[in-house]
């Protein structure tokens, strides 16, 4: 495949004035000849759209699955993780702003066809690899292709976003992926269109998708903020909007923030409310409910929701113990929901 500055992009169509509609998300972008969409990579070059970072990777790391994070897919094993440039949010507390935020130029990015991707996560002994870092969905001609050549070669394929893709988009890729965690960033519109210059529904309508109309697993992330998403009001409208639309059995991480990007006057989410965020989610009736960025005894651990057993120790991202075989507790033989073999 082309790892050329210029791949030929996906999900577009040339508009009566000569500008460009973009709909592989909801920004619906219309580019002039020589702009680009709000996602930095995306760009009308003659009238033709092309995305910027086919090829070229500007983040790759080998991480833990746990970091993703992922608690109930392949606990344990290692992910080569890897991200280009742009993004399709403005998100004030980016954590990743300094390529989430640039131009695929401005990135130190190489050049990698998806076969020396694969080749690369076979090499170093990982059987998945994720898409992860910036929003990979406006990569997504490149996610697409690596994703086909790792399946030829067995391994896993990984989305971590934001959720912010369209309809039109959305099966092109996820028939590719075996798992994903979405980063629900709060559950307001108010704080989407404010803190992250994008819309709440979108989002909502990809977990109902991914739920629904998929095979992939998925768990979701709620970064927590002082002052702007952290009240037990908001946290338990969330919660009962999984229980209503998605069941009892996806996981959910509740992530401490700490000072980045645009929010540097802002303090760190205190381990208090993480945990009463936990205390809320499971007495609202989830059965699993994680904790992340913070040093916890217990909310990094997988409890069988039927006999009360630890099945999974965590501390920090490595697995201590497991206790699971065959997708079941060893305890009781409950199921437990994820991909375990």
């Amino acid at each position: 495949m082309s790892t050329t500055l210029h791949h030929p992009a996906r999900w577009w169509e040339t508009l009566p004035d000569g500008r460009i509609h973009c709909y592989l998300c909801p920004r619906h972008c219309h580019i002039g000849e020589g702009q680009h969409g709000f996602c930095f990579i995306r760009e009308n070059v003659s009238g033709e759209l092309v995305q910027l970072g086919y090829g070229r990777p500007a983040s790759m790391a080998i991480d833990p699955v746990e970091k993703k994070p992922l608690f109930h897919f392949h606990p344990g094993s290692a992910i080569l993780s890897m991200g280009t440039a742009g993004c399709n949010l403005g998100c004030q507390f980016c954590q990743n702003f300094d390529i989430s935020k640039a131009r695929s130029v401005q990135q130190n990015s190489g050049s990698m066809s998806p076969e020396q991707i694969v080749d690369l996560a076979i090499d170093h002994g990982t059987p998945s690899i994720a898409f992860t870092y910036n929003e990979p969905t406006i990569w997504a001609e490149f996610v697409i292709d690596i994703a086909r050549a790792a399946h030829e070669a067995g391994l896993n394929t990984v989305m971590v976003s934001n959720g912010y893709i369209t309809r039109d988009a959305f099966f092109d890729v996820y028939k590719h992926i075996d798992a994903a965690n979405i980063d629900i960033k709060g559950f307001t519109e108010n704080f989407y269109s404010k803190v992250t210059l994008s819309h709440f529904g979108p989002v909502l309508d990809v977990l109902r998708w991914l739920r629904n109309e998929t095979n992939v697993w998925f768990e979701m992330t709620n970064l927590i903020i002082p002052g702007l998403n952290d009240t037990p009001e908001e946290t338990n409208q969330l919660c009962d909007w999984i229980l209503r639309e998605l069941g009892d059995d996806v996981p959910l991480h509740f992530t401490a923030f700490h000072p980045d990007f645009k929010m540097m006057d802002r303090e760190r989410t205190p381990p208090a409310t993480i945990h009463s965020a936990r205390k809320l989610a499971q007495a609202r009736g989830l059965k699993f409910v994680y904790e992340g960025n913070i040093v916890t005894p217990e909310g990094g651990n997988t409890v069988c929701p039927h006999c009360g057993h630890t099945i999974i120790r965590r501390s920090w991202h490595q697995v201590e113990s497991c206790e699971i075989a065959q997708g079941r507790c060893m305890h009781c033989q409950t199921v437990i929901p994820g991909r375990f073999d």
